[in-house]
């Protein structure tokens, strides 16, 4: 019973585990089945019917043992809860014994929320070979760049060779293009190793269009009455479906050893049960893991300041984090003039939304109805919002693929990557962004047929929405996301990262990594809310005042091509990039920046 504990901790409900050396338990929840079998290296083995729609069978199996399920018309499907699979959603999943890996890095706690300097990458375009190994062989990159955390795009097995992620439908299987678990794991030892945490990119609010087999013996995992953008939403109120989702979070921080998670468009989590499943999910990993630092991310287009409340003593109560749009989309207006999809809203008071996003993480009220939280305070503090100026989104969804460096000034680029790195929210690079990749991020997939066709007419509607069509282009012009070339062509060129110009950003980046360290981290660690200030400017200017107890940090920023007046700041500047006479003067040439703590 004790290998029960250790190898089933994190998935008591579903799937497969060890229960011995050479016994391993399978569990279906099969509600609409009057009868179930386990294929089981080609052999079948009746599987017993329990209470709540549920198959069970213990049986002798051995690590690498392939398996199936087989529904009562004769069909076989994938364990939905797999570790692995040897082709693909619909092919033989494996059985794996997670207690087999033997971590260099079993000391390892992580690190506080405040020492976060955030590198997103999808695995397949990270590196040439586009494998869990090849990422981990580029991680001291990033450490040399003053990275200490990457969130990696869903790897979680979806149909076809390549693709985002996000339409994953076997949640537990690290993608098999990928690597094995052990691959995936060996990663995360990798950047523990590095002093790297390393959150993974979760989505818990549908599945891909294809090769997903629950509604065929398990129609109440769905709600059909209920719609999301990518069809019915899950039925998380269905006890087998909650502990479907709450496990999964639980495996990948404790049997991969994440640091944490980042949970994709929270707002179609939708949930009639109290407490939320979000609620509930965030409570029993805290419950889980107290002696750990585990980071709980979430994207939210509500915008909830109720998922990132603090308790009184400035722990996070549920999650430790919301992405901040409302930052991105205001800075992005100012620095490129699109004002077209998303962009839309912050063309309107663009710099007040600036200054607002920055000093206070929201620029504008929360939407959406709460999720019952016992915290109902408005504020959050500054670590508690993650702020980017692109991502896989802002990038991707682009008509082009184009990133921020192909749009913006290279004077102008660098005062926003200073001022990325320099606000008190937790900042994140897409990568590459760290030595100034230039090389486009295109949207791609593996499909055929008329998803595949569905996909292709859908781009330029989305294109719509992150900036709009290039005058003059048409469907035409645009990259085919089903092409393996608009893939190939994705991938970071790694040669530009080892050029002057790569190494001179690489060491802006480290530089700005460093000053954050030393005189921003310990700002965050300090107990309660910082109050924040913003002073008057002009447009185009923007002066944020955060005070930590008997430190401020002042910040000063001119996104203009002109000299602007602003407040002086006092104490000894840690940062100035054309701001040495903002000390004194109160002027700072454009573009520029200039941010300074301050005692008080």
């Amino acid at each position: 019973m004790q290998r029960e504990q250790s190898s089933g901790l994190f998935r008591k409900t579903w799937g497969a585990s060890f229960t011995s050396a050479d016994a391993a338990r399978f569990r279906l929840w099969a509600p609409d089945e009057r009868a179930v079998s386990l294929i089981l290296n080609g052999a079948a083995h009746d599987m017993q019917a329990i209470d709540g729609g549920w198959f069970e069978l213990s049986v002798k199996a051995q690590a690498g043992d392939r398996y199936c399920f087989q529904l009562s018309d004769g069909s076989l499907i994938a364990d939905p809860a797999s570790s692995a699979q040897q082709s693909g959603p619909s092919g033989p999943s494996i059985l794996i014994d997670h207690c087999a890996y033997r971590w260099e890095t079993a000391s390892w706690r992580g690190r506080p929320w405040g020492e976060a300097i955030i590198c997103e990458l999808h695995t397949g375009t990270f590196t040439p070979g586009g494998t869990f190994r090849a990422a981990g062989e580029r991680l001291a990159h990033l450490a040399d760049a003053g990275i200490t955390a990457i969130e990696i795009m869903p790897v979680a097995q979806y149909p076809g060779m390549r693709g985002w992620g996000y339409d994953g439908v076997l949640h537990y299987a690290p993608h098999h293009a990928y690597g094995t678990p052990d691959d995936l794991k060996a990663l995360v030892d990798a950047a523990h190793s590095l002093g790297i945490m390393v959150l993974l990119d979760v989505v818990y609010n549908h599945f891909g269009p294809e090769e997903n087999a629950l509604p065929r013996y398990a129609a109440d995992f769905f709600n059909t009455d209920r719609a999301t953008p990518w069809g019915a939403s899950i039925a998380v109120e269905q006890d087998a479906v909650r502990r479907y989702f709450i496990e999964n979070a639980l495996y990948w921080l404790g049997d991969f050893r994440f640091d944490g998670l980042r949970l994709d468009a929270t707002e179609q989590i939708r949930d009639s049960r109290e407490p939320h499943i979000l609620v509930e999910m965030a409570r029993e990993i805290r419950e889980t893991f107290p002696e750990r630092h585990v980071h709980l991310v979430v994207e939210d287009a509500h915008r909830r300041r109720s998922l990132v409340g603090r308790k009184s003593r400035g722990t996070p109560e549920l999650f430790t984090a919301a992405w901040n749009d409302d930052l991105h989309n205001a800075l992005h207006v100012a620095a490129t003039g699109e004002t077209k999809g998303h962009y839309q809203p912050f063309a309107v008071d663009t710099w007040r939304k600036i200054r607002e996003a920055m000093a206070e993480g929201f620029a504008s009220p929360a939407e959406g109805k709460e999720i019952s939280s016992p915290w109902t305070g408005d504020r959050v503090p500054p670590q508690a919002r993650v702020n980017f100026l692109q991502n896989h989104d802002q990038v991707g969804n682009r008509a082009f693929g184009e990133r921020l460096a192909s749009l913006a000034g290279e004077d102008l680029m660098r005062v926003l990557t200073a001022t990325l790195m320099l606000v008190p929210q937790v900042p994140l690079l897409f990568m590459g962004e760290e030595y100034g990749e230039t090389q486009p991020f295109c949207f791609f997939a593996d499909y055929q047929g008329q998803i595949a066709e569905a996909i292709r007419s859908g781009r330029q509607r989305e294109a719509e929405n992150f900036g709009g069509m290039p005058h003059g282009a048409t469907m035409a012009d645009l990259p085919d996301p089903l092409d393996p070339r608009t893939f190939a062509s994705s991938k970071l060129q790694w040669d530009r990262a080892e050029s002057p110009a790569g190494r001179r950003h690489v060491a802006f980046i480290r530089e700005l990594a460093d000053i954050r360290q030393r005189h921003i981290a310990p700002l965050l660690e300090k107990p309660g809310l910082p109050d924040h200030r913003i002073r008057q400017t002009d447009d185009g200017l923007v002066a944020v005042d955060w005070q930590f107890g008997s430190s401020v940090l002042q910040l000063r920023i001119n996104l203009t091509d002109e000299a602007g007046a602003v407040p002086p700041i006092i104490g000894q500047p840690i940062f100035t990039m054309s701001g040495e006479r903002a000390a004194t003067a109160g002027e700072l040439p454009g573009p520029g920046i200039v941010a300074a703590v301050a005692r008080v």
